[in-house]
């Protein structure tokens, strides 16, 4: 059942930003409204950008008789996982991208951004503020001027795909560094930094693979427009490409991270190693010096001024043929 319109009067939804563009102008809005009569001179295309987080957006989202119900209810439902679909007309699709917090970059969070693309208008909303969105308004304000829903569609999918090739670029930096470190012998301190680089690749793998099939779902798509499907076929080439790459990033990393095991586990058997051949050099010194300490009578030795040299003599000789048989043996061979 379609909700009825409501006048924007008794309804403000949380607008982050929003733009009519027409031309090569690109002018800021301050309103949420997607209906024309409330629209001076009614653009070709308006980008709002919500915050879900906001109740007010949430119920402005259902007052809207421009989306359709199965849009709606995509915006809205708190399944987050990255879907799309195609309703009278209106492509909607949730897409996953890196939280930024204040005052940082961007975090190692990921969240999702609902995209709506239907006649004249273009909705983009999240619950956190997501780094895409900032690159998006930093476009429009370089220039970007989206003239039409295809271009707007290209515009956003593009952003969320140049944020997670930025990501892919730097883990393979440090991927890279790691193995410098491993050949020099100096792999111990990069150990805590590939734990962390291995979380994030298995990350930014699972959204660049669930990006990559929303897109392929929706080149299959017989509802999807001509205009649209040339966009999503381009974008879905890019995102197998970053898959691809991605992919290439974790099969190093995980080469790494065995090579390092490897590493350790030589460096603990040949520690192993040294002390197993210590216990055995000391093991019969240990006994003449046990024999000798034993509080009984007719001791060898014990009434001689040079008893204690030649029971050293004693623990040192036994020492030295057990040498002699663990190299005549093999075992102290270089390892």
């Amino acid at each position: 059942m379609t909700a009825s319109p409501t006048p924007f009067a008794s309804l403000r939804a949380d607008l982050v930003w929003g733009f009519d563009f027409e031309g090569h102008d690109a002018r800021a809005v301050a309103e949420a409204v997607l209906d024309p009569s409330h629209r001076t001179g009614a653009p070709p295309l308006r980008w709002l950008h919500l915050n879900l987080a906001n109740q007010g957006s949430r119920r402005w989202i259902e007052a809207q008789a421009a989306i359709p119900e199965g849009v709606r209810e995509l915006l809205l439902s708190s399944d987050r996982h990255q879907q799309a679909l195609i309703e009278e007309g209106t492509l909607a699709c949730v897409l996953h991208d890196y939280e930024v917090d204040f005052g940082t970059d961007e975090t190692s969070r990921i969240g999702p951004l609902s995209i709506v693309v239907g006649a004249g208008f273009v909705i983009t909303a999240r619950h956190h503020p997501l780094r895409s969105a900032e690159t998006i308004r930093r476009r429009i304000g370089s220039g970007a001027r989206p003239a039409d829903e295809a271009e707007a569609l290209d515009l956003v999918v593009s952003a969320v795909l140049e944020v997670a090739e930025r990501r892919a670029l730097a883990l393979t930096a440090a991927v890279h560094t790691a193995e410098d470190s491993l050949l020099s012998n100096d792999w111990e301190r990069e150990q805590q930094g590939l734990t962390a680089s291995r979380r994030e690749v298995v990350q930014l793998n699972r959204q660049v693979s669930g990006l990559r099939s929303v897109l392929g779902r929706l080149e299959k798509d017989p509802d999807l427009g001509e205009m649209l499907l040339a966009v999503v076929e381009k974008l879905s080439q890019r995102a197998i490409s970053l898959q691809g790459d991605v992919s290439a990033v974790q099969a190093d990393l995980r080469l790494l991270r065995e090579e390092i095991d490897l590493e350790m586990t030589r460096r603990t058997n040949r520690n192993l190693y040294v002390l197993s051949i210590l216990s055995a050099l000391l093991l019969p010194a240990t006994l003449v010096t046990g024999f000798f300490g034993m509080n009984t009578g007719g001791m060898p030795w014990n009434a001689s001024p040079h008893g204690t040299l030649l029971a050293g003599f004693a623990a040192l000789g036994s020492a030295a043929s057990i040498y002699v048989w663990l190299r005549r043996r093999g075992f102290l061979s270089n390892r």
